[in-house]
């Protein structure tokens, strides 16, 4: 464990020497990569302030235990454990949120249960589906439906395929 602690600055400073060998002068990029991110980061906020309080609004509202409670009987047919399904639901929405939900799941049933196990997967094999694709959006500009409904599907079945692999493990 001591030698990669190791790797992150030994890159840092393989990196500064290729670039001391190919003379770049790595100050002036620096600044000038940083100048570059200031309009991506202006662009992309408005995005992000939109969908971090969309579900926020999801969670208070009330609205995402409803649409848990709605869920949770096909979860069960599908093999998703009921105890999982706000993990599921939220988890495309709000990466903090989900890592609460997945903190207060394992310290319930522990790391090692049927249930803690698949929190993991569930966690581990999904994305914040919204928060990237209001990064990836703003730069383009214009928002289709289909990547995130596809991305949305992915994540669902990446579940499902987890919590089967759960249980024959």
């Amino acid at each position: 464990m001591k030698y990669i602690s190791l790797l992150i600055p030994l890159l840092f400073f393989a990196v500064c020497l290729f670039a001391l060998v190919r003379r770049v002068k790595l100050y002036d990029c620096f600044a000038e990569g940083a100048k570059q991110a200031v309009p991506l980061v202006l662009s992309v906020f408005p995005y992000l302030a939109a969908i971090l309080i969309l579900s926020e609004l999801f969670r208070q509202s009330g609205l995402s235990d409803r649409v848990t409670a709605l869920c949770t009987p096909l979860f069960t047919r599908l093999g998703i454990p009921p105890e999982i399904a706000p993990l599921v639901l939220v988890k495309p929405f709000s990466g903090s949120g989900s890592t609460a939900l997945l903190s207060e799941l394992l310290s319930s049933y522990g790391a090692d249960s049927y249930i803690g196990r698949c929190a993991c997967v569930a966690y581990g094999s999904s994305e914040t589906v919204f928060y990237i694709s209001a990064v990836y959006f703003a730069g383009k500009g214009k928002a289709g439906a289909r990547p995130i409904l596809i991305s949305l599907l992915c994540n669902f079945l990446g579940v499902v395929a987890g919590c089967a692999l759960c249980r024959v493990l």
